[in-house]
């Protein structure tokens, strides 16, 4: 007879969840209930906490704690933005914070949704001049070049100036989205074989072979024209950041094994 040390129930199945997955769970749906009462209040948290482009005018919107809260910040109107973030947390999270414990499933966490706002920031810096040439010129009567248009910036600072501050405050993103994928990317680390379902396709694809399909997806997005308002580089960077975390512990604790690899017990 198995023994279940929390009891049965809804409360048994709560308090069974490991603490750092159950508490950001709670966190986060808490924030979105709160978004989702007051749209006006709803809209200054995500001014105030969603993740802003750091390059903007002086009274820009960006502040250093961004990088942190934008995580915990969802689309107030559609609860599939944090209902799926949560329940990715929970499905994958829980299993592997039993393995690592809680400070380094925390850590991993916190790197992985940092890494993803430091990637989108970087994204911001390369893309965001080309991305306001293209909006004018779509916004102009007249069919002009992206030499041309760069003239009128250039000569026109007091018409163009201000629009430009507008745009790249206008830049935002927000969710839990990175440090999910870096979840993702640590349960197919760990469990590489295991056979999971996807959506709507009735077969079962290995876990490495789905976070591999999710990167590849996420890179043509990002780069093409169907990305939508999703961040997709964002999800990249809570990947690559992921990755790095992960490849650095595996080096460490193959030192510490002198080069051999061990099978895993909530170590690399």
């Amino acid at each position: 007879m198995a023994y279940n040390p929390y009891g049965g129930g809804l409360r048994g199945w709560f308090e069974s969840i490991p603490p750092v997955t159950r508490n950001l769970i709670i966190i986060n749906l808490l924030i979105w209930i709160i978004e989702a009462v007051s749209d006006s209040f709803g809209s200054s948290l995500i001014d105030l906490l969603g993740l802003h482009f750091f390059w903007g005018f002086s009274g820009c919107d960006f502040n250093p704690i961004q990088p942190v809260t934008y995580m915990f910040i969802h689309d107030q109107h559609y609860f599939l933005h944090v209902g799926f973030n949560m329940f990715t947390l929970y499905m994958f999270g829980r299993i592997i914070e039993h393995q690592w414990g809680a400070k380094r499933f925390l850590l991993y966490y916190f790197v992985c949704g940092i890494g993803a706002a430091l990637v989108q920031e970087l994204v911001w810096y390369l893309t965001w001049h080309s991305e306001f040439i293209d909006k004018i010129a779509d916004q102009i009567t007249m069919r002009l070049t992206p030499d041309r248009m760069e003239y009128y910036l250039s000569t026109q600072p007091e018409i163009f100036g201000p629009l430009m501050d507008q745009f790249r405050n206008s830049l935002i993103t927000i969710g839990a989205s990175g440090a999910i994928f870096g979840i993702l990317l640590a349960f197919a680390f760990m469990f590489p074989d295991m056979p999971l379902y996807f959506m709507f396709i009735p077969m079962p694809i290995k876990a490495k072979y789905m976070v591999a399909g999710y990167a590849v997806l996420e890179f043509f997005l990002g780069v093409s024209s169907y990305g939508g308002s999703v961040a997709h580089f964002a999800h990249l960077g809570g990947l690559l950041f992921g990755l790095i975390m992960l490849l650095w512990w595996r080096h460490r604790e193959r030192q510490k094994n002198g080069g051999r690899r061990n099978p895993f017990s909530g170590k690399f």
